[in-house]
């Protein structure tokens, strides 16, 4: 029986548990070995694209270069279909500066044998469910 909605929202917002609890190394087991995401121009300093279990490694290390705080703060986990979307708050803490900044963005996640298999990044929920062709 394939996962319901309710699952894959159940997934996510676990993941997001374990990344908060346990870093990068924590939310792995909640990621497909061939998972995807491309981090945009509009909404990155570097975009790139990142796959795999090293992709997300070397995503987040990314930050690290500049950062030494990271924290994503989910504010909703909503269903559209078999995707999660979820509206989210980046915080970080600048490694050289400890200037404090933040960004919200949205995520959509797409969900392949019970774990996080690709996830895009957009400005806005309006961006985002358009893209899935959802209304808000």
């Amino acid at each position: 029986m394939a996962p319901s909605a309710a699952d894959n929202v159940e997934l996510v917002r676990r993941g997001f548990e374990a990344m908060s609890e346990g870093g990068v190394e924590g939310m792995l087991p909640f990621v497909h070995a061939e998972f995807e995401v491309t981090t945009p121009a509009s909404l990155a300093a570097e975009p790139d694209t990142y796959r795999g279990h090293e992709g997300v490694r070397r995503w987040f290390d990314s930050f690290y270069d500049a950062v030494d705080e990271i924290g994503f703060e989910a504010h909703d986990y909503r269903a559209v279909g078999e995707k999660v979307v979820v509206p989210f708050t980046m915080r970080v803490r600048g490694r050289s500066t400890g200037i404090e900044a933040e960004q919200s963005a949205v995520q959509v996640w797409e969900i392949r044998d019970d774990k996080a298999f690709r996830m895009e990044i957009f400005a806005t929920v309006e961006e985002a469910m358009e893209a899935l062709g959802a209304g808000d």
